[in-house]
């Protein structure tokens, strides 16, 4: 069994056989929660003098309850929209994937940097979307990666219009008074 920095290390490299590990180990939800928290957490520094200790906090609750948004999405997408004859997933798989997909996001405390915030944030956004792909692919058993892709942009666009109606009904709860 690989240990939990090594498992975030080779979610990291992107290593396609540790998303299938982590798809099979029931037993890995708690560390697949803890990478969501850690890059979470990572953003929250990396951006502190945007957010304050609030935003830190805020966005780390907004990333829990986001991963859980977004594994359930993916997994109804995967496996009733756009399943392969082999797919065969639970949402337990998707939410361990997933969340390993966040260990990349964990660079973002780098933006701390004075000057570095946005190309930090924009190099760990393109690099925890190509995880997601991964971590995806590896959940549904997918041979094919564009699937994969797709099942990801689909469950973009879907959680943009949901969030869009949510700040739309709610407002923005980030507003200062």
């Amino acid at each position: 069994m690989t240990s939990f920095k090594d498992r975030i290390i080779n979610a990291a490299r992107l290593d396609a056989r540790l998303y299938e590990e982590v798809e099979g180990d029931e037993n890995a939800l708690t560390q697949a929660m803890s990478v969501v928290i850690l890059s979470s957490l990572a953003a929250g520094v990396g951006s502190i003098t945007k957010g304050g200790m609030i935003g830190v906090i805020a966005g780390t609750i907004t990333a829990i309850a986001g991963w859980f948004f977004w594994a359930y999405l993916t997994y109804l997408i995967g496996t009733k929209l756009l399943p392969q004859s082999q797919t065969k997933s639970s949402l337990g798989e998707m939410l361990r994937t997933t969340g390993f997909s966040s260990a990349p996001g964990m660079i973002r405390v780098a933006g701390i940097i004075p000057g570095f915030t946005g190309i930090v944030f924009f190099i760990a956004s393109v690099w925890m979307l190509i995880a997601m792909v991964i971590g995806v692919r590896q959940a549904l058993d997918y041979t094919s990666t564009l699937r994969a892709v797709g099942v990801c942009i689909i469950g973009w666009i879907v959680q943009v219009i949901i969030m869009g109606i949510l700040f739309l009904l709610l407002g923005n709860p980030m507003r200062t008074v």
